[in-house]
């Protein structure tokens, strides 16, 4: 069982990347996926949590990527994916994704709020914005 994550990179402000979340030995299925980013020094925070099994509060996106990032998933290729645009340096951060094999009714806002809820989670990817 593993999360793979990738796309990270060096880009400058107002670029854009897409991360990928690659699973393996389970299928994402429809359960809820998280996004979260690190930097050295600051807590863990969640920036885009989606629960397809629930309705529009299923996706939650942090305040200051709403509008910039899209999380979404395909199933067929067992990948989820956080598309961001507009790129600030503060968004330079370590992300990773993380996955809860289990089916509940939480909204995106939950999830983003208690990481400890997801059972797997990669290993991260550097993404740097710098000019």
């Amino acid at each position: 069982v593993q999360l793979q994550a990738s796309g990270g990179g060096l880009v400058q402000p107002g670029g854009s990347l897409r991360l990928s979340c690659a699973a393996s030995g389970f299928t994402l299925d429809d359960y809820a996926i998280g996004w979260f980013r690190q930097v050295p020094g600051k807590e863990r925070e969640g920036v885009s949590c989606i629960n397809s099994a629930v309705g529009v509060d299923g996706t939650y996106y942090e305040d200051s990527v709403k509008g910039r990032f899209t999380v979404s998933r395909d199933n067929a290729k067992n990948t989820a994916y956080l598309q961001m645009n507009n790129l600030k340096p503060e968004d330079t951060a370590v992300y990773y994704c993380a996955v809860h094999v289990k089916r509940t009714d939480y909204s995106g806002f939950f999830y983003c709020l208690r990481p400890y809820l997801f059972d797997y989670r990669g290993q991260g990817t550097q993404v740097t914005v710098s000019s």
